[in-house]
C-alpha cells in the first residue's frame, strides 16, 4: 500500500478498495466479451490510470485507443461546452468498443462521445466509469461498467486531477 496522504482532504475511495473493484470489472468484461477483442478507448486524461489497471484485469486479446476532450479545462466546475482535443487513431467501425471513463457527473461529456463515436458504426459501444455521481446528472447515460457511485463532491487521485496535480494519487480523496 501506498504512503501518500491525502493532503487536506478526506479518503473516499482506498486503493484497496479500487484495486478489488477494478479486479470485478475486468473479469466482468471478460466473461460479457468471451470469443471476442474488445476495443477499449481511454478518455484523456483523467481516465488514464483506471485504463491501464483494468487492461490489465481483463484476461482476454483487446485493442486500445485513446482520445481526449475537454469541458472543464482547469475548473472544477464543467463549461457544458465538450472540445475534442485528440481523436482516435484506429477506425472503430464494425469494433465491439468500451469507452473508458474517470468520472461520470452532468453526463455531457459521454453524452457528446457517445453521438460521435455511434456515428462511427461500432458493432457494439458500452461505457465504463470508474465513478458516477447521479445528483449532478443533466443528461441520462448509461454506464454498463460501474466502479463506484459517489456523492456530490470534488474529487481526486487515482487519475483525476486538482488543478492538474494529485493524479498519481493510488485513492480518491475529497477537498476538506
Amino acid at each position: 500500500m501506498s504512503v501518500f496522504q491525502p493532503g487536506n482532504g478526506k479518503v473516499q475511495l482506498s486503493e484497496a478498495q479500487i484495486v478489488a473493484r477494478i479486479r470485478e470489472l475486468g473479469a466482468q468484461i471478460k466473461r460479457d466479451y468471451a470469443g471476442q477483442e474488445p476495443h477499449l478507448v481511454c478518455v484523456l486524461n483523467g481516465a488514464f490510470i483506471f485504463m491501464a489497471d483494468l487492461v490489465r484485469a481483463i484476461d482476454m486479446p483487446l485493442t486500445i485507443d485513446f482520445l481526449a476532450v475537454s469541458s472543464y479545462g482547469n475548473a472544477e466546475k464543467t463549461s457544458g461546452e465538450v472540445e475534442l482535443l485528440k481523436d482516435l487513431r484506429m477506425p472503430i467501425a464494425g469494433r465491439q468498443v468500451i469507452v473508458v471513463e474517470d468520472i461520470v457527473d452532468t453526463g455531457i461529456t459521454i453524452n457528446y462521445l457517445l453521438r460521435m463515436l455511434e456515428a462511427r458504426q461500432p458493432a457494439s459501444l458500452k461505457i465504463a466509469a470508474l465513478l458516477s455521481k447521479p445528483s449532478r446528472r443533466k443528461i441520462e447515460v448509461p454506464i454498463h461498467y460501474l466502479g463506484f457511485e459517489i456523492e456530490d463532491a470534488f474529487v481526486y487521485g487515482y487519475g483525476l486531477d486538482r488543478g492538474q496535480f494529485d493524479r498519481n494519487l493510488p485513492f480518491i480523496t475529497s477537498q476538506a
